[in-house]
């Protein structure tokens, strides 16, 4: 990852990516659009502390996949800074992290529905939220609500759902947008279940490189 110091506006977006899929690329693609992002970064993490399934495919086949799948893609990159680090960090301390090496960006973070449901079960969920601004990305089958949070926290939500250009705060104020700008319904979950059970209509929900790499090392056999 190679990003300068200016004042710009970068997302990061961590996960599994297990494996990366179309739904993940549209996520990238249209938030750079909507959200106005000079740079949109992938992080995949070594392993999801909060994720209750344990045999995650190896780090270096995910890093792989994505590289694969966003290496024609403008502005759209892929970050080691958690696959490196051998304490397997949390997000709290990758953000942390990232402040430190970039104290003149704008800051985003990019969650899905899903993991908006459950930000409670993270390490400082808390301080997750207040270090970057955040964009929680609507998912088929997911509400999002905001109950289950502080009142402090709620109170820095903007829902921007049905806006194409929305209004983003003063770069020192982070918030917590709502928006449905993608709304794919594509689950790494069932892609690996149809792999193993040999329904190859799977291919149609990864880029073709992924699909190529998934085959050829046998990631999911």
């Amino acid at each position: 990852m190679t990003i300068s110091n200016e004042k710009t506006r970068i997302a990061f977006y961590g996960g599994s990516f297990d494996p990366l899929h179309l739904g993940h690329l549209a996520i990238a693609k249209r938030l750079t659009e909507v959200f106005d992002l000079d740079e949109f970064v992938f992080i995949p993490a070594f392993h999801a502390p909060h994720k209750r399934r344990l045999a995650a495919t190896p780090a270096v086949d995910r890093y792989a996949m994505l590289a694969l799948a966003t290496n024609n893609e403008q502005n759209v990159s892929v970050s080691k800074i958690e696959i490196e680090v051998p304490n397997k960090p949390y997000t709290v301390e990758t953000l942390a992290r990232l402040n430190e090496l970039l104290p003149d960006a704008q800051l985003f973070f990019v969650m899905g529905a899903d993991s908006w449901r459950d930000i409670r079960t993270w390490r400082e969920w808390e301080k997750v939220l207040m270090l970057t601004n955040h964009i929680i990305v609507t998912r088929p089958g997911f509400d999002i609500v905001a109950g289950h949070l502080t009142d402090e926290i709620q109170a820095r939500i903007l829902d921007v759902r049905g806006e194409s250009n929305p209004e983003i705060s003063d770069v020192n104020e982070s918030r917590i947008y709502f928006t449905d700008a993608v709304n794919i319904d594509i689950s790494a979950t069932q892609i690996r279940d149809m792999i193993r059970s040999g329904d190859e209509s799977w291919k149609d929900d990864v880029p073709k490189e992924v699909a190529k790499y998934i085959e050829k090392y046998q990631i999911y056999s």
